[in-house]
């Protein structure tokens, strides 16, 4: 167990050490109103110099205008998050796709075969060329980039196709690699509905904690 009694990471070091910064204040912030901590929000606050560049980018990947809807780059973050086994990543990212989706079946239908899920046509060619970037990169030409156009898509979309698949592959090794458990369903939940509503802004999810503890846990 870490010093506060929470499950431990295998970086001990690291979740014992978290640095003043707002991922801190969201760690308190869950803590105090008796939710459960994601483990990943420690790795974030142990090197805030460093991982607030990682924040920022994030945040405009995923939130960010572009020709993906941020539903479909959710469920992207998900579907790689599934193929690398991230159990952490998968359910957090299936948690906010499915809320902006409005579907949970849907977006697990679409995570475990999206060939057989009530998806669009160019939405399966999108999902099948993340499948190839995160499972045969090395396999992948212009090809294969040219049927992601033919199935509609631009370049700026396959671009931010690209880019949120890469990001998460990142992620996925981060996590994984340091021991970050997923929590409850009914936490990932609960999560999913403040980064849906919020965005991957520590201090406005931290917000919505606060917010949702101080109204008595009456927010939508």
């Amino acid at each position: 167990m870490s010093i506060d009694g929470t499950r431990q990471i295998y970086l001990r070091e690291v979740q014992n050490n978290p640095q003043p910064c707002h991922y801190l204040s969201l760690i308190r912030a869950s803590q105090e109103s008796g939710r459960e901590v994601c483990d990943i929000w420690y790795l974030f606050a142990y090197r805030p110099a460093m991982t607030q560049h990682l924040q920022n980018f994030t945040q405009e990947v995923m939130r960010g205008e572009s020709p993906l809807s941020v539903g479909l780059r959710e469920l992207i973050a998900a579907y790689t998050s599934y193929l690398n086994e991230c159990e952490f990543c998968t359910k957090a990212h299936a948690a906010v796709a499915a809320e902006l989706l409005g579907s949970e079946e849907l977006v697990w239908a679409a995570l475990r075969d999206p060939e057989q899920a009530d998806l669009k046509d160019e939405e399966k060619a999108l999902l099948r060329f993340v499948r190839q970037i995160t499972k045969d990169l090395s396999g992948i030409s212009e090809k294969d980039v040219q049927a992601v156009r033919d199935a509609g898509w631009s370049d700026e979309a396959i671009f931010y196709a690209i880019t949120v698949c890469a990001l998460f592959n990142l992620y996925n090794r981060w996590v994984g690699a340091s021991g970050v458990h997923a929590i409850s369903d009914e936490g990932h939940r609960f999560y999913g509905r403040s980064m849906a509503l919020r965005g991957y802004d520590p201090k406005a999810r931290e917000e919505y904690v606060t917010g949702f503890r101080s109204e008595g846990g009456g927010r939508s």
